[in-house]
């Protein structure tokens, strides 16, 4: 197994397509996984089977590694049976049949409200750039719209006078979506002040005529753009959580069903096919209103 593991790793310094730090990484895999196999005396790569890959796996979760890890070992296993297969190391490859751990996807909470406020208050309105960043989160936390909706936005999609936006969602499939006064303030005094400058300072400028949101840069802004400032917003307000995108959306779901919003409303708002994926958020409204009742009723403890 040990001289079979190394003319493996001296094959992959062969490839010039494959970075050092890979090559490292699939060193520090294999590693583990030889050293697993010695403790139960598997030390021939014809000795191999595929529970003993399976058992490997079941250690890691047992050690507490997480399925990401389980399933970055396995590739690297995989890898090298692969490598033994066409090498005629091994008759069969022993990973064929085995699925690699799925790491649990972690639903991402509500904000509070009052971290909500901090983080919309957070950007500077002193400037061209501030002034975008505050309309950004208001009308992304006042409509639920996924980024990609919010960053595809022309200024002709706002109807500020009659609080809503023209939103294209996902599929093609087009929605109006209400907007409060908040978003309104902010959005009017970007389109009037902001905006213009941002305008004016890109270099193409002209090109950018129905665009809502621009850079600085001269260009439409992208996903990894808002991230950064959503951060930035973040770290000044003093969050503890860092926010995303995603989390405001759950927000704004989650902060209407609070209040009692209908659930086919909001589903609409959210622009969701499925009336189960809004359900989804209800159940975090619930969980919130019983965390509340716990808190305060005086005979609920």
């Amino acid at each position: 197994m040990r001289r079979w593991i190394q003319a493996y790793m001296e094959d992959l310094a062969r490839n010039p397509r494959i970075s050092e730090h890979t090559r490292a990484g699939y060193g520090a895999d294999l590693k583990d996984f030889l050293d697993a196999m010695e403790k139960i005396g598997v030390t021939a790569p014809s000795a191999l089977q595929p529970f003993h890959v399976q058992s490997y796996l079941q250690r890691l979760a047992k050690e507490g590694k997480s399925a990401a890890t389980a399933a970055r070992r396995l590739a690297s296993i995989r890898r090298l049976c692969r490598y033994g297969v066409i090498d005629r190391v091994l008759d069969r490859d022993p990973t064929l049949q085995i699925e690699a751990p799925k790491a649990e996807r972690r639903a991402q909470r509500a904000l509070e409200r009052g971290d909500v406020e901090k983080l919309l208050e957070a950007p500077d309105e002193a400037t061209p750039e501030g002034l975008r960043d505050r309309a950004m989160l208001e009308v992304l936390y006042a409509t639920g719209m996924r980024v990609s909706e919010l960053l595809a936005l022309d200024a002709s999609h706002v109807r500020a006078d009659l609080g809503f936006l023209h939103c294209a969602g996902a599929g093609g499939k087009e929605r109006l979506v209400p907007i409060g006064a908040s978003a309104v303030r902010a959005l009017t005094r970007f389109m009037s002040e902001g905006r213009p400058a941002l305008l004016k300072a890109a270099a193409d400028g002209d090109k950018l005529a129905g665009v809502l949101f621009p850079s600085r840069l001269g260009r439409r802004m992208t996903r990894q753009g808002f991230w950064k400032c959503i951060k930035k917003h973040a770290r000044a307000a003093g969050l503890d959580a860092e926010p995303t995108p995603q989390s405001l959306r759950r927000s704004f779901a989650v902060h209407l069903l609070e209040n009692g919003a209908d659930l086919r409303a909001v589903q609409e708002m959210l622009g969701h096919v499925s009336l189960q994926a809004t359900q989804s958020y209800q159940s975090a409204a619930r969980a919130k209103v019983k965390e509340e009742y716990d808190r305060a009723h005086p005979r609920a403890r």
